[in-house]
């Protein structure tokens, strides 16, 4: 996996090569499941493009969200095209536990914590994606260059996102945030491992 650096994601668990296998056996279901991710990423970076906890918002806040907005934006018609193209079509509802169990960390109503807590989901969300690309990258080679090409370069374009938000959580408050980022993580390992297969983005094995 040198190709794609997974070891640079803060990740505490990684995800067997197996599960790109397995869920490449449907790739509908997986590209359904993913424009879902690509919507809601998108959303959510547009909602927190109005969450800013300070007036005037932090530097490079309003340019941050809207670019990893945009970003998310693109990837969702590129997903979405892909999975037209192969006779599928977006589902008109989406669930994801794992998303929902993350989000059940956020400390709603506190001010600054719950804004803090809301870009550590999202960051975290980014990093567990961006393995998942790589992998899906790397289990394609070879066999499904549409596939290969598309995680590929989701890879690339991605990677970078969970920095972002982390970026973000720093300029909100004054205290360290890496405490609860390192909680974060620790408890992100184990809601990953309690999810079932599924042919979607964050199942487990």
């Amino acid at each position: 996996m040198s190709t794609y650096t997974i070891t640079e994601l803060p990740l505490l668990i990684s995800t067997p090569l197996e599960w790109a296998t397995k869920v490449l056996a449907d790739p509908i279901d997986l590209l359904n499941d993913h424009a879902h991710l690509e919507k809601k990423a998108a959303n959510n970076a547009m909602d927190m493009l109005n969450r800013w906890p300070t007036n005037p918002p932090p530097a490079s806040w309003v340019a941050n969200m809207i670019h990893v907005a945009k970003d998310e934006v693109e990837h969702l018609h590129v997903v979405n095209k892909l999975l037209e193209r192969r006779g599928g079509v977006m589902s008109k509802s989406h669930k994801n536990a794992y998303a929902a169990a993350l989000n059940g960390l956020i400390r709603l109503g506190e001010g600054h914590k719950e804004h803090v807590d809301r870009l550590l989901v999202s960051a975290l969300i980014e990093c567990r994606s961006c393995e998942r690309f790589a992998l899906l990258a790397e289990a394609s080679d070879g066999v499904d260059d549409e596939l290969h090409h598309l995680y590929s370069e989701l890879w690339r374009s991605e990677h970078g996102h969970y920095a972002v938000f982390l970026e973000m959580a720093r300029l909100i408050t004054s205290e360290s945030i890496d405490e609860r980022w390192a909680l974060f993580l620790e408890e992100e390992a184990k809601i990953i491992q309690q999810q079932p297969f599924s042919c979607s983005m964050h199942g487990w094995v």
